[in-house]
């Protein structure tokens, strides 16, 4: 009877869409920002050097 009643609860608070907290919203944000970054910083380095990418990445003596 108290496992069904704590599974009970459990359903209750499925129901309920928890509201998004500013701290969890600016760390979001954040979060978009450095990987925008990253992204953009990557795409320089291969519009300047894509080739040498690319052959970095060759595997050598059939590895």
């Amino acid at each position: 009877m108290r496992h069904e009643k704590n599974h009970q609860r459990h359903r209750e608070h499925e129901d309920e869409d928890p509201e998004p907290t500013p701290v969890g919203g600016q760390r979001r944000d954040k979060l978009n920002e450095d990987t925008e970054a990253t992204l953009d910083e990557i795409d320089d380095i291969l519009e300047g050097n894509a080739e040498d990418f690319v052959r970095s990445y060759v595997q050598k003596g059939g590895e």
